[in-house]
């Protein structure tokens, strides 16, 4: 570079020495900074702007604005839950995003894609209502319950008390596939968590109801042994509803062995 003309800035100056000292690099910032404040000078929020994505993180995609580089965090990806940006975005890709935020002292623009797209949870409100059965597909299964998918983007949770009227504790990996179809009920919609809650033993007869009403008190009836405790025999009965016989309802004569 010797004998080319280039711009520095004086970082410092001492008189008594004769010294002074220049940085490329500090002048090249101050154009960079000078360059972000003519553009984000012409942002505003609500602005449908054109971008690339730059960088991918856990916690979102920067995207290229044209001078300066806006934040499009996860949560403002999609209206659905992802795990990670890469499942909408991918580098180098070319997007329409909206101006959702502005910090024009710190450089900082925040972006969103979602906002580009009818909100679904609208149609949440206008075509569902509690008690309305619905068949959708199961889109996972975790420890606590089924999530299945009401409309696109929209998700339900069919917590795992509300599968079975018998077994209040069922394992849900057991009893259903990613993909299935299953019939459930709306429990719930909380407008203000955005959440629908569901149920699948809803959409069966109650075996408990029907117990009451075919069986009485002091009634003669048989059934299955399901298995023994120290404290007593559990039998199954009509309906898969378990019966307990207490070990001092067992026999006259002992209660120390089953």
């Amino acid at each position: 570079l010797e004998g080319s003309v280039s711009e520095f800035k004086v970082v410092k100056a001492d008189k008594k020495t004769n010294n002074i000292v220049l940085s490329r690099k500090a002048a090249l910032q101050g154009s960079s900074i000078e360059s972000k404040s003519d553009v984000i000078a012409n942002i505003k929020e609500g602005d449908v702007k054109d971008g690339v994505v730059k960088n991918l993180t856990d916690y979102g995609a920067f995207i290229d604005l044209g001078g300066i580089d806006g934040l499009l965090h996860i949560t403002d990806i999609s209206w659905r839950k992802i795990k990670h940006p890469s499942e909408i975005v991918s580098l180098g890709e070319s997007l329409k995003v909206m101006v959702i935020a502005l910090d024009k002292e710190k450089f900082r623009v925040s972006l969103g894609l979602k906002q580009l797209q009818e909100d679904p949870w609208s149609k949440i409100i206008e075509k569902y209502e509690i008690g309305m059965k619905v068949t959708c597909s199961i889109s996972n299964i975790t420890d606590y319950g089924l999530f299945v998918q009401i409309e696109e983007q929209i998700e339900g949770l069919v917590h795992v008390s509300e599968i079975d009227w018998t077994n209040n504790n069922p394992n849900p990996y057991k009893i259903a596939n990613i993909g299935e179809q299953i019939e459930v009920m709306i429990l719930d919609i909380d407008n203000a968590k955005r959440r629908v809650s569901l149920g699948m033993k809803q959409c069966t007869d109650n075996p408990w109801d029907n117990f009451q009403q075919t069986h009485k008190d002091g009634e003669n009836i048989t059934g299955n042994i399901k298995s023994i405790t120290d404290f007593g025999i559990f039998v199954e009965l009509q309906g898969g509803i378990d019966g307990l016989i207490h070990i001092s309802d067992v026999s006259w004569d002992t209660e120390d062995n089953i």
